[in-house]
This record gives structure tokens, sequence and C-alpha cells, in this order.
């Protein structure tokens, strides 16, 4: 049985948390046959106007650079060993402008949620204008919590109490 909510502060403490607790992420895109690719990677998020707004820095490598390209919906799937699991589906751009990328870096660096995030200098020796620094934001459209003990589950989708 699923819940679901329209406003992310029904979910945002337990999103965080799930988030904090697992830290990693599989992104999945598809390719140009809709094939599904996953890349294990590590976003940071914030809230912004009251809804969740993600944001990954990455090598902008070709597969990816194509994926998006042709298809910029992608999922962001979290799991523990508890069972507990976090799916964001979402839309994912790059972020091409400097103030973007200037903030996304400074979130990497101080978290979000704390504990998530790295200093990113240890990958971009060049600081935020590195030409090999990439940021992709990610904008959720729907956001599924499970909880491990009972597998209750709570979805969060702008617009859709029930």
């Amino acid at each position: 049985m699923a819940t679901t909510v329209s406003e992310f502060s029904g979910i945002q403490d337990a999103f965080f948390r799930y988030v904090g607790d697992i830290r990693y992420a599989t992104m999945v895109t598809v390719d140009a046959e809709n094939r599904p690719r996953g890349r294990i990677l590590l976003p940071v998020w914030e809230v912004v106007d009251g809804k969740p707004v993600g944001w990954l820095a990455a090598f902008r490598t070709p597969v990816k650079v194509a994926h998006l390209a042709n298809n910029p919906h992608t999922t962001y799937a979290y799991w523990s060993p508890r069972q507990n699991a976090v799916f964001v589906d979402s839309v994912s751009t790059w972020a091409e402008d400097e103030q973007s990328r200037r903030h996304a870096w400074d979130l990497y660096v101080r978290g979000g949620p704390p504990g998530v995030g790295y200093d990113p200098i240890r990958y971009w020796k060049g600081g935020p204008d590195d030409p090999e620094y990439g940021v992709i934001r990610i904008d959720p459209w729907r956001i599924q919590l499970v909880r491990g003990t009972d597998l209750r589950s709570t979805i969060w989708k702008p617009g859709d109490d029930r």
C-alpha cells in the first residue's frame, strides 16, 4: 500500500535521512534504442521553493551526454541492506552556467544533506572552472520512499494528494 503526498515537506525528513544514510545512487538513463544504462554516483540535494533539487558533479562522458541529449528522463535509485529505498524519477539536464556550477561545487563541499558530498577538488583540480567538471541539475517529478521494516511506501508527486 502506498500513500501519496503532493507537498515535498510530507517526505522531506525521511528523504534526507535515507539519502544521508545510503549516500550513493544508481543513476539510470536510456539510450536512443530505449535500453537502460546504470552507473553509481553521488548526487547532492537541497530544497528550493518547497521542491527537491539535486545536483550531480560528473564527467561529461560520451554515453552520459548522448543519453541525456536523447532523453533527459532519469531515475536515481538508493538502496540499503535494511531494505530502505528511494526512487527519484526526474528530468536531468546539464547545468553549464557559472552560477550553477559554483553552487553545486559549494553544496558538495558543505554536504547536501549533511554527510553527503565530498571535496570535488579531488577529481577536478581546476576547481569549478575546470573544463572537465560537469554539473547535472536533477528536477524530480516523482519520489518514492520505501521503508524496509514493513515495506510501506510513500510517494511524492506535486499536485497529487490521494
